[in-house]
């Protein structure tokens, strides 16, 4: 189990190049962002070499404004193909293990359900895997993929893995640790924000300890981003109880 900074949210004061230094002396193992293809494939595969790191998962783009994703938008389709063929190849140059299918704001089922499958026949024989994840339409309204039972619902019918991302299962009225525990081995990665407010662990009322607890008990061995928006300049305080619990847990087990 590694633990990953999304870098999109965090030292977002920096540009983008310096981010992956960053995070690497902060104590993280991995970062991950969405939309990193600004930067040269073999550039980020250099940066996280560098930095020791490892990219957790991409997406395949995010759209344009306000679209959060295209893959349940009707006659967007062949876009959509194509930027998941794009970011299967930079995946496989940075070695990472997941490119995210983002929904976006939309309510065509069918098209959406076209594209993961169109997604997952482009994964065929390739290393990356296609990653879902159900983002509550309380942080994107209208966001097509947003219910956590619906999202395990079109895994169990797919050879994919779901992202489980505990602000979101919170504001949508779910227990973060019950869905970390039903996504089961689809379980390919996890997010991890206090709720309200989308914070740092500990800046909210989320029981966010059991998040390691629950893991390691389920054996989950990917890894853990940390996708939030920093309160303020101790927003790391949290790190390195974290890293010293997640050593622990590791004794135990073995």
């Amino acid at each position: 189990m590694r633990f990953s900074a999304h870098i999109g949210y965090l030292f977002a004061d920096l540009p983008l190049e310096r981010r992956f230094e960053a995070a690497a002396q902060a104590g993280f193992e991995a970062v991950e962002h969405p939309v990193p293809f600004d930067l040269p494939a073999a550039r980020v595969a250099s940066l996280l070499s560098s930095a020791g790191l490892r990219m957790a998962q991409i997406s395949s783009g995010t759209g344009g404004p306000g679209e959060k994703g295209i893959a349940s938008l009707p006659g967007r389709e062949g876009e959509f193909r194509a930027q998941y063929a794009r970011a299967l190849d930079y995946a496989e140059t940075i070695g990472c293990p997941y490119v995210h299918a983002m929904a976006g704001v939309g309510a065509d089922r069918a098209t959406y359900l076209r594209n993961l499958d169109a997604a997952q026949a482009l994964c065929e024989g390739r290393t990356p895997g296609l990653l879902i994840e159900a983002i509550s339409t309380v942080a994107v309204p209208g966001y097509h993929m947003s219910d956590v039972d619906d999202l395990l619902s079109v895994a169990q019918t797919r050879p994919l893995h779901v992202l489980i991302d505990t602000f979101h299962a919170a504001a949508r009225g779910l227990d973060p640790i019950d869905a970390l525990r039903r996504a089961g081995d689809r379980l390919g990665h996890v997010h991890v924000a206090d709720h309200p407010g989308r914070h740092e662990p500990g800046s909210g009322s989320l029981d966010l300890p059991s998040v390691l607890t629950t893991l390691s008990q389920c054996g989950y061995a990917g890894e853990v981003g940390f996708e939030y928006l920093p309160s303020g300049a101790t927003h790391l305080n949290w790190l390195p109880e974290w890293r010293a619990a997640r050593t622990a847990q590791r004794k135990e087990v073995s």
